[in-house]
């Protein structure tokens, strides 16, 4: 398949994504509990700014601001029947900005959990995930996505319902889980599980890795547990900017821009394809990320040790499979 994203991996070596879309929108005053979507027709400067600020610190790559933008997600502000129209419009406001931006950056339609169990414990069907996330698909290659991009997931049936409905449409995609729960996502898959099952679907995507999580350090065990397979499928990587703290009654993520540059090198060395920043990382974390990955040589791959003494220690002390890490330990919670 022919498509901007397959492209591009096939002539560089690393790829920088955006940083995080709820931050940087609360930092422009949208307010908790705010569909962040209902920006995209109510306040598209803003969105077309989230999206510019992203490719003028070095983005090669941005994600749309429609990780909501699902029946499921949106009933619960009276507007599900809006998903495809509101992510139509969070891609075409994408499109403008990435095809001004005077060099090739790939727009990526970002699909978000539903907010649904899925499975014996839940109480969403696959065929009503798969028709839910076609519905949202539809909308972001409509409006000039160049790529699918699910994010954020934590069940394995739900990676692959998302999957289906993107096969459905014959549109290119990528996608991540989110490893928050001691080495492994909510719902208990592990890095090595996640690689069998990515290879085991009848279309895989692009690339695939993980976003979110607790920080940069545990996000680069994850890592390691994808390249330890072998897996020769480009990896993503999108970790958070630190850890979440309150101060004043607002949260900030602590990781500095030198923390989250360390991290962006430490990743390519890693093997990782696509680099970006998730929860916390704003325009100035992805200059850093960006100068660091043009300017420094690529070093080996780095231990768990390299990985512990640069960015900090892991919020566990197991990756998921069983193994104990043995390193210093930091605690943290994961907040999106």
């Amino acid at each position: 398949m022919t498509n901007a994203l397959s492209r591009a991996l096939e002539t560089r070596d690393w790829l920088l994504a955006d940083g995080a879309t709820g931050t940087n929108l609360f930092n422009m005053g949208l307010q908790s509990g705010d569909a962040p979507e209902f920006w995209n027709e109510n306040e598209p400067e803003k969105i077309r700014t989230l999206y510019r600020n992203a490719v003028e610190a070095g983005s090669d790559l941005f994600l749309t601001n429609s990780f909501g933008a699902n029946a499921s997600r949106l009933k619960l502000h009276d507007a599900g029947h809006r998903a495809y129209e509101l992510s139509k419009i969070a891609a075409e406001l994408g499109r403008e900005v990435a095809d001004a931006a005077g060099r090739e950056v790939i727009v990526a339609g970002s699909v978000g959990p539903t907010g649904e169990i899925m499975g014996a414990a839940g109480s969403l069907g696959h065929a009503d995930a798969v028709a839910m996330f076609e519905e949202t698909a539809k909308g972001l290659m409509d409006g000039g996505a160049d790529v699918l991009w699910v994010e954020t997931i934590s069940a394995p049936e739900e990676y692959k319902a998302a999957a289906e409905a993107f096969n459905n449409i014959g549109a290119p995609w990528c996608g991540t889980m989110s490893f928050d729960t001691a080495g492994r996502t909510m719902m208990g898959m592990t890095a090595p599980a996640m690689v069998e099952m990515v290879e085991g679907l009848p279309t895989p995507p692009i690339a695939f890795g993980a976003n979110c999580g607790v920080g940069a350090s545990d996000l680069m065990r994850t890592v390691l547990g994808f390249t330890a397979t072998g897996t020769k499928r480009p990896l993503i990587a999108k970790g958070n900017a630190g850890i979440p703290k309150y101060v004043d009654g607002h949260i900030h993520y602590d990781g500095t821009p030198e923390l989250m540059a360390e991290y962006a090198c430490l990743a390519r060395d890693s093997g990782v394809s696509i680099i970006g920043g998730c929860c916390g990382t704003l325009p100035e974390h992805l200059k850093a990320m960006r100068e660091a990955l043009e300017t420094r040589p690529r070093g080996a791959a780095p231990s768990l040790e390299d990985i512990s003494e640069k960015l900090g220690g892991f919020s566990s002390d197991s990756d998921g499979t069983g193994e104990p890490t043995k390193t210093r330990e930091r605690r943290g919670r994961r907040r999106s």
